[in-house]
C-alpha cells in the first residue's frame, strides 16, 4: 500500500506541475488550464504549475469587489469532497508528498502528533476561517482585498512557487523582502518539524484539510471497518500515522483516507470501499 499511494503521489505531482518549461524560464504558465483546479494544495504561482489550487480560488473569488457568495469555489470543494474526502490528502497533495519523504528520512525518534494534539487540531479550521474567509473579505492593501493565506502563510506556495521563480529570476530576488523571510521561516519551521511528527501542516494548519474532513462520513472513497469480524488488536491504530482507533477511521475528519490501516489489519477488517456498498 506505502508503495502504491507513494507511486501515485508522484505521478500526480509530475502530471501538476509537468510545466518544464515554467521552471526553466521562471515565468508561470498562464494558459487555458489554469482557469481549472486541482483538488490538492498546489500553488497557482509554481513555475510548473498547468492547474490552479481550490484555497487561492475561493480567495480570488472572496477578493471581488462587493460581498458575493463563491458558489464556484463551494462547489469544486463539494465535488471533490463528497466524491474523495481527505483522500485528496492522502493521495492527491504534492505538499502532503513532501511532508511524507520528510517523515521518512531515519532521524529523530517519530511522534505521531504534537503534544496537546486535541486542541492544535482544530488550528486548521481557524486558518480557514480567520485568513481564507474573513482575512480575504477584510484585509486591503490600498483599494484592493489581500489573499490573506496565500500571502501570510501557505508553506506550499513557498516552496513550490516563491523558491523556484526566486532561483530563477533575478530581479525577484532584489525585491524579496521581509514578507518572504516571514514565510520562508514557516517553511523551514514546518519541513523541520515534519521530519519528527507526522504532517504537521497538514494536521495544525491546513484550510483545505480542514474542509475536506467535513465530508469524510459521506464521501464516495471510504474505509469501511467489519465491527463485528474485528478482534480489537488494534494493530490498525498502531499503523495508522495520526493514530486513530477503529471506531475513528474513515469517519474522522483527521483521517487522511492512506490505507495504513488496511495494510495492517491481519483479519481484513478494515477495508476501502464506497459508500454506496457501505450502505448497502
Amino acid at each position: 500500500m506505502k508503495k502504491i499511494r507513494l507511486a501515485v503521489q508522484l505521478l500526480y505531482t509530475a502530471i501538476t506541475n509537468g510545466y518544464i518549461y515554467g521552471f526553466l524560464s521562471g515565468k508561470i504558465y498562464r494558459g487555458k488550464m489554469k482557469y481549472a483546479c486541482v483538488p490538492g494544495l498546489n500553488c497557482y504561482s509554481c513555475p510548473g504549475a498547468i492547474a490552479s489550487c481550490p484555497i487561492g480560488a475561493l480567495q480570488a473569488l472572496l477578493n471581488q469587489k462587493g460581498y458575493q457568495i463563491p458558489f464556484g469555489a463551494l462547489g469544486i470543494f463539494f465535488l471533490f469532497g463528497s466524491l474523495l474526502g481527505r483522500f485528496v490528502c492522502g493521495w492527491l497533495c504534492p505538499f502532503g508528498l513532501l511532508q511524507d519523504l520528510l517523515y521518512k528520512l531515519p532521524l529523530f525518534r517519530k511522534r505521531k502528533r504534537l503534544p496537546c494534539h486535541y486542541i492544535l487540531k482544530y488550528g486548521k479550521y481557524a486558518v480557514l476561517i480567520l485568513l481564507v474567509c474573513i482575512g480575504s473579505l477584510f484585509l486591503f492593501r490600498g483599494f484592493a482585498k489581500i489573499p490573506a493565506f496565500c500571502k501570510f502563510l501557505c508553506p506550499s506556495g513557498t516552496f513550490f512557487g516563491a523558491l523556484p521563480l526566486l532561483g530563477t529570476n533575478k530581479l525577484l530576488r532584489s525585491q524579496a523582502g521581509g514578507l518572504f523571510f516571514w514565510k520562508f521561516g514557516i517553511l523551514l519551521g514546518i519541513l523541520l518539524v515534519s521530519v519528527k511528527v507526522f504532517r504537521p501542516f497538514c494536521q495544525y494548519l491546513c484550510p483545505l484539510g480542514a474542509i475536506y474532513g467535513w465530508f469524510n462520513r459521506f464521501s464516495l472513497v471510504q474505509i469501511h471497518w467489519e465491527k463485528e469480524d474485528c478482534t480489537y488488536c488494534m494493530a490498525c491504530k498502531k499503523a495508522c500515522p495520526v493514530g486513530l482507533s477503529p471506531e475513528e477511521i474513515s469517519v474522522s475528519p483527521e483521517c487522511i483516507r492512506c490505507g495504513e490501516c488496511v495494510h495492517s489489519c491481519p483479519r481484513g477488517c478494515v477495508h476501502f470501499t464506497n459508500s454506496f456498498s457501505k450502505s448497502g
